[in-house]
């Protein structure tokens, strides 16, 4: 019997080509179906497409409106959409050589293919024609910030450039694009490529058997028949600084940590040079003096003068009080007979012996009443308390690697929310960190809500082999961080995605994540779900109570930590003349000495010649936080305002868990996205304007003098 050999369509084979006709759960992503290969073809088809959606907008005939125009605009694209959100999630995720080599090779071409619409003068003439006559049209209040979000953004991309500028712009946007990602591809290999090899355990003294069980399984992953394998990942990094009493060995890690990418192979300092000039002579075509002047325009802080406002008040009344903390640090140490100045390899480690001294409390006393699938009961159930919503995991939801989890997410009614993928243990390919994204927006069309997809990845302490994964504090906290982020993509209600969940200013973006955090301080949540892994004891109050006091404890340090990094996004986005090495100086050296200069005035501890976190900050240098690191303190400000609202009702109702607060935080910030002005959308739900106070009351910090 002869075979009859069939012929498979472009679209059989290639899962993205066939995207629309998905018959996975909810439309999610086949992710056991997708292979490298099918990248490259739907991103040049997606570009064409793309393209040909720009087009047909043009030629139509019709007088411009936001029907005709704008909402066509914020549909084009849609393959190359889907094919991007796979391929960015997972080169961040769980990426290899082939889509790392991938991403390289299309972000020039990207570049091109956005910067080509954002310049296209006849669909800019349609956008402009809706624009002018917004004042006569009866849009809803969506509609009205969506068209000026895209005018704004068509002009600040060069629409009314000349056409000689216009190349220009091209020409540094593809260059740009370029450099951020050489930056943060160094970074994470950077990161992957330093080990150090222990053979001696006694070397190890101060680690608990859990770490060291970690250090052991990273050396037989890589190969070891013997020994204990550190590396730059948080949770060697994090717990080897702490309480490893071997000084040499947590000096070596932090030198490794703190010059990564300075020089060698994957260096980034004239990358960094490289990057801040682009970015100056892109702010300059359009006539601004700095990039920050470009770059915080549409902003909740609007300028440059209002974030130094921010980060000076935040450093007059904190810095006494850090200084105050790290002579106390200093005489702790000296008085148990460490001499020398303290160095940054010396913080964490005594930080933590005194802190338990004072308050008797480490991570290792909390570290069995966060058992990992108990904290995800918990971060749940703190949802469902405020929101009534509910997690259901579903095992026919493919996912882009094995150790990841996919939940349907319901609303109080059991009606579909979202889809949430929940990722939490590091691994190779996977960059640092933890954070949110989405593999899908949420946006509406006639009476269809199509709802989102929502990824929170995290690099958790993994389980041992005799004990489930345990976490600490701190990544309790993150995952509450992390979870804020997620609720304000699972929660959105917005019609059109382009301004739907996180699709907010970025001063603002960190509000529900910081907001989320707060719960973790409070009993009523913690007894949910803190209850010994082994004894099913609930968190004791005594423990609770020494918690509670040490939230306190070194709060003016973190806070001008973060300022620093504050300090040193804006004074390389805020030069004015290109950056250059001086005579006789290296660019390596230029770049470290100006790094030390702009953190300068919030440093507590000495500098340490040759050490700069600069060229590994991606946050600003490949993150999309250029001029924007300040925001996690000006959002800082905003969560504690916020909270203070749910502690008030706690005083008057008895429960943190306030129906009525929540009901406003969901309708006002959650389910608005970045629909209306987000600074209304806070007065909105906060009845004022936010204060500094609540948050330096948390922080137990009293005004500075005025003196």
């Amino acid at each position: 019997m002869a075979l009859v050999a069939t012929t498979l369509s472009a679209a059989e084979v290639n899962p993205f080509l066939n995207y629309k006709n998905w018959k996975t759960p909810h439309g999610t992503y086949p992710f056991n179906e997708i292979k490298p290969e099918h990248y490259m073809p739907a991103i040049e088809q997606g570009m064409k497409e793309g393209l040909a959606d720009i087009d047909a907008i043009v030629s139509n005939p019709a007088a411009p409106t936001f029907q005709n125009t704008i909402e066509p605009y914020m549909k084009s694209g849609e393959l190359l959409e889907k094919t991007l959100s796979c391929l960015f999630n997972l080169t961040n995720a769980d990426t290899n050589d082939e889509l790392d080599a991938i991403e390289t090779e299309i972000t020039p071409k990207l570049s091109e293919y956005q910067t080509t619409i954002l310049l296209n003068e006849a669909l800019f003439k349609r956008i402009k024609a809706v624009y002018d006559q917004r004042a006569k049209l009866k849009l809803t209040p969506e509609q009205a910030k969506v068209l000026d979000d895209i005018y704004e953004g068509f002009a600040n991309n060069g629409a009314n450039l000349n056409e000689a500028d216009k190349q220009t712009l091209r020409e540094l946007s593809s260059k740009l694009s370029q450099l951020t990602l050489s930056y943060g591809q160094n970074v994470l290999k950077a990161t992957n490529a330093w080990t150090m090899l222990i053979k001696d355990e006694a070397l190890l003294a101060g680690l608990n058997d859990d770490t060291k069980q970690i250090l052991r399984k990273n050396a037989e992953r890589k190969g070891y028949s013997e020994g204990w394998l550190l590396d730059l990942k948080p949770t060697t990094y994090i717990p080897v600084l702490q309480d490893c009493d071997n000084r040499d060995i947590r000096r070596e890690l932090w030198t490794a940590y703190n010059t990564r990418c300075i020089g060698g192979e994957f260096d980034n300092t004239q990358i960094i040079v490289d990057i801040v000039n682009t970015r100056l002579a892109i702010a300059k075509l359009f006539g601004k003096d700095c990039y920050a002047d470009k770059s915080l325009h549409k902003t909740m802080a609007e300028n440059k003068e209002n974030v130094y406002k921010l980060l000076d008040q935040l450093r007059d009344n904190y810095m006494p009080v850090a200084l105050q903390e790290v002579k106390e640090l200093q005489d702790y140490a000296e008085s148990i007979g460490f001499y020398a100045q303290l160095q940054g390899w010396d913080w964490s480690y005594y930080s933590k012996k005194l802190k338990n001294e004072k308050y008797s409390i480490s991570d290792d006393d909390l570290r069995p009443y966060f058992e990992l699938e108990a904290v995800k009961k918990g971060v749940f159930g703190l949802a469902n308390r405020l929101y009534g919503i509910t997690f259901k995991e579903n095992k026919n939801i493919q996912t882009y690697n094995p150790e990841v989890c996919a939940y349907e997410v319901f609303d109080e009614k059991g009606k579909f929310l979202a889809v949430y993928y929940a990722d939490f243990h590091p691994r190779d390919g996977k960059r640092g960190g933890a954070w949110m994204n989405d593999y899908k927006p949420q946006w509406k069309e006639g009476k269809k809500d199509s709802r989102p997809h929502i990824v929170n990845v995290m690099n958790f302490t993994r389980p041992t082999d005799t004990k489930p994964a345990l976490l600490t504090y701190d990544e309790v906290r993150t995952f509450l961080h992390e979870f804020g982020h997620g609720l304000h993509g699972m929660l959105t209600r917005c019609q059109y995605s382009y301004r739907s969940g996180t699709n907010v200013p970025r001063d603002f973006v960190e509000l529900p994540s910081q907001f989320n955090e707060n719960f973790i301080d409070e009993k009523e949540f913690l007894d949910t779900f803190a209850k010994h892994y082994l004894t099913g004891e609930k968190l004791p109050q005594e423990l609770l109570d020494r918690m509670h006091a040490s939230q306190t404890y070194h709060a003016a340090y973190a806070c001008v930590r973060q300022l620093s990094f504050g300090y040193l996004d804006m004074a390389w986005h805020t030069i004015t003349t290109p950056f250059a090495a001086p005579e006789g100086v290296s660019v390596e050296d230029a770049v470290i000495n100006f790094g030390n200069a702009a953190m300068e005035q919030v440093r507590v501890l000495p500098n340490v010649p040759g050490t700069q976190m600069e060229t590994a900050f991606t946050h600003i240098f490949s993150g999309g936080y250029a001029a924007g690191y300040y925001s996690y303190k000006w959002s800082e400000v905003l969560d504690a305002d916020a909270f203070s609202v749910f502690q008030a009702a706690k005083e008057k109702n008895g429960s943190i868990f306030d129906k009525k607060a929540a009901a406003s935080f969901r309708k006002n910030i959650l389910e608005k996205g970045g629909t209306e002005n987000v600074a209304e959308l806070y007065r909105r739900f906060r009845l004022g304007d936010p204060s500094i106070e609540p948050l330096m009351k948390r922080d137990g910090i009293k005004p500075a003098s005025k003196d």
